[in-house]
């Protein structure tokens, strides 16, 4: 075997699920079909569950660094501008929606990913593979190689799902198309996100990005073909739609025309070829969902593939589709409301709440959940030992022990009598991935779980 779990693409869903295999000691090539890094600002919502995760992939201090909260929007109509939050405040210890681009948030995650040994492959592509019961030949640029996995994150043009054969169920949406570039601009606060709903024949908007002065990142709605997107053709759309030729436009250097789509894979896996973030469903931009899905495909699935590569039985990776498929068709269906809002030209489409932090999702009735709690995500509750997050960092099991005694099980194991209240029991095994495997008064339970996976 050459490697054990070979990537395709390196976005942020397969540079999470590299970290996290890494960090396992699972040995790991990731490739890119692209000659160069992605630079730009698609996809720069990070929702608090995904910090979550960045924070125990050891990279979410670089990440709030590099970005900022999300300002405010102004809505600016005939009638004046209008300040609104996008957002509810969060409840106590969970954090707020954070923008950063895509483009930052993977040099974060190739950074923590070499400081492991490992480097993205650019201008690699994988253009054939087969596979048996032993593992997966995979031909990378006229190279052989064997790995005993091979995970497609290759994006919603995914080379792996279309040989795979998986349904892609769903459509585009050619009502709603959008015109996306990253430029410079003077003669907006940046301490606002500007929005022109009314403007014609469809919306702008002008939203401050972190990390540079004065770049924002432009959204303008389109009906008809677009344009050649020079910086003369979007400095003249920016001050025809607003009426304000103060506004500067200048140095685009990512642009982009997006057409809004929304589909799913019919099946995550197909023996020893899984498909992950984009590869398996694409979203609406609405409610900045695709991404954090991804991500979270990803800590999903990292675990569970180190732990059948060490011996546990294959079909813990069955548990991947069935744990994630629902989740990608919720959240699918939580987009495509949104959007529907924004085509409607709703004055709320822009709010965002709880449903889109994506805090709230949870395995419950699943196979690898037991007990009243079992499926749900561990919040970081406060204990004696400080942030209950701190105990469970890193890639293991995690036993919260709540009651008086406790049993000797092969994990961190952490006495917190602090927490019976809040979980009603003696035991909580919380999963590598954060969520809770087991809760119970029965420490043959927590047995039970540990050494039948």
């Amino acid at each position: 075997m050459d490697v054990q779990v070979l990537i395709a693409g390196a976005g942020p869903t397969g540079l999470t699920l590299a970290i996290d295999l890494v960090r396992r000691g699972v040995t790991v090539r990731i490739v890119d079909k692209a000659a160069t890094h992605f630079v730009g600002s698609r996809g720069k919502g990070l929702q608090p569950r995904t910090q979550e995760v960045l924070f125990d992939l050891g990279v979410l201090d670089d990440v709030l660094a590099a970005g900022r909260p999300y300002p405010l929007l102004r809505v600016h109509t005939a009638e004046g501008a209008t300040d609104r939050s996008m957002g509810e405040p969060g409840e106590a210890g969970e954090a707020e929606p954070w923008m950063l681009g895509q483009g930052e948030l993977e040099a974060i995650l190739r950074a923590k990913l070499a400081e492991h040994g490992v480097r993205v492959e650019l201008g690699t592509e994988l253009t054939d593979f087969t596979q048996d019961a032993g593992g997966v030949t995979a031909v990378v640029d006229g190279e052989r190689v064997r790995a005993a996995y091979l995970v497609g994150a290759d994006g919603g043009h995914s080379f792996v799902r279309k040989h795979l054969g998986v349904g892609f169920v769903g459509q585009p949406v050619e009502a709603v198309r959008m015109i996306i570039a990253d430029v410079t601009s003077r003669g907006l606060d940046r301490d606002r996100w500007h929005i022109w709903p009314q403007a014609q024949p469809a919306m702008i908007g002008m939203c401050p990005l972190p990390g540079g002065e004065d770049r924002f990142q432009l959204m303008a709605g389109i009906v008809e073909d677009a344009p050649e997107l020079t910086e003369a053709t979007l400095r003249a759309l920016l001050h025809e739609r607003t009426g304000r030729t103060d506004i500067t436009l200048t140095d685009p250097t990512w642009t982009s025309v997006y057409r809004a789509n929304m589909r799913m894979v019919d099946s995550y896996q197909v023996g020893r070829v899984l498909l992950a973030g984009d590869a398996a469903h694409v979203h609406p931009p609405t409610g900045g969902q695709g991404l954090n899905t991804g991500v979270q495909d990803a800590y999903n699935l990292g675990w569970k593939l180190a732990a059948v590569l060490t011996g546990a039985p294959e079909e813990l990776l069955e548990t991947y589709e069935e744990e994630r498929l629902p989740i990608a068709a919720g959240v699918l269906s939580l987009s495509s409301a949104l959007l529907t809002k924004h085509a409607r030209g709703e004055e709320d489409s822009m709010r965002r709440g709880k449903e889109t932090q994506q805090l709230n999702l949870s395995y419950r009735g699943r196979s690898l959940a037991k007990g009243e709690h079992g499926g749900d995500r561990v919040p970081d509750l406060p204990t004696s030992s400080g942030s209950l997050f701190e105990l469970l960092r890193g890639p293991h099991f995690t036993l919260l022990a709540l009651g008086k005694t406790h049993p000797d099980l092969p994990v961190p194991t952490h006495a917190l009598p602090e927490l019976r209240e809040h979980y009603g029991c003696d035991y909580v095994l919380v999963r590598p991935d954060g969520y809770v495997g087991v809760s119970t008064n029965n420490p043959q339970d927590l047995s039970t779980y540990l050494y039948t996976l």
